[in-house]
């Protein structure tokens, strides 16, 4: 098999696993179901990934990796703190949304006990969380915000990004019954109101 076609039947897989994988989840997706998807027999899926369990890590490992570029492009830019801030919940929201396998991953792998794989990612991700506490100190100083913990800030821009995509088949049931675009509408709002709800507790009047 020439090196050029291995490539794009690879590529094939990661495309069809990673639809499935947002559709079904982990648990939920069947390597038939991925076959059938990239056009290719279940022996050759196999071939190229011998459980569904290295190639979810392998889907989880190029998209988690795109959304960390992603984001720490977004604050080692020059724009204002605020706007920084406000790319940052609207992308990670996003990002949420189209891959909503990465915090059901992540949360389920954190409950295991032994081999974590999403903290082994994690790690090999190379994450320089010194950039936003920079980002964070720097506006302290110059009293655009309060003096905050940065490690609480983010933690707490995450909670309040994460939760409404885990608790989804929730929202989406009991206050929206069961109607998707009512959901995605409120999703899309949630953007401000997380913005506005960061900002008014960091600023400094």
């Amino acid at each position: 098999m020439l090196e050029k076609e291995i490539l794009n039947t690879e590529e094939k897989i990661l495309e069809a696993a990673k639809e499935i994988f947002v559709n079904e989840g982990s648990a939920g997706a069947r390597m038939q179901e991925i076959a059938d998807k990239a056009g290719i027999n279940k022996s050759l899926l196999h071939y190229y990934f011998r459980s569904k369990e290295k190639l979810f890590e392998k889907v989880f490992s190029i998209t988690f990796s795109k959304l960390i570029t992603k984001i720490l492009n977004i604050f080692e830019s020059d724009e204002d703190f605020f706007v920084k801030l406000e790319k940052f919940i609207e992308n990670y929201l996003d990002i949420l949304f189209k891959n909503r396998f990465i915090p059901m991953f992540i949360i389920s792998e954190l409950n295991k006990k032994g081999n974590n794989i999403a903290v082994t990612i994690l790690k090999s991700s190379n994450i320089d969380f010194s950039i936003f506490v920079n980002i964070v100190q720097k506006e302290i100083r110059d009293g655009k915000i309060k003096d905050i913990d940065a490690r609480n800030l983010f933690i707490n821009i995450l909670s309040l990004c994460i939760f409404p995509i885990v608790a989804r088949p929730l929202i989406e049931e009991i206050i929206f019954e069961g109607k998707k675009n009512n959901y995605e509408i409120f999703l899309a709002q949630r953007k401000d109101e997380i913005f506005n709800i960061i900002k008014s507790t960091i600023i400094k009047i």
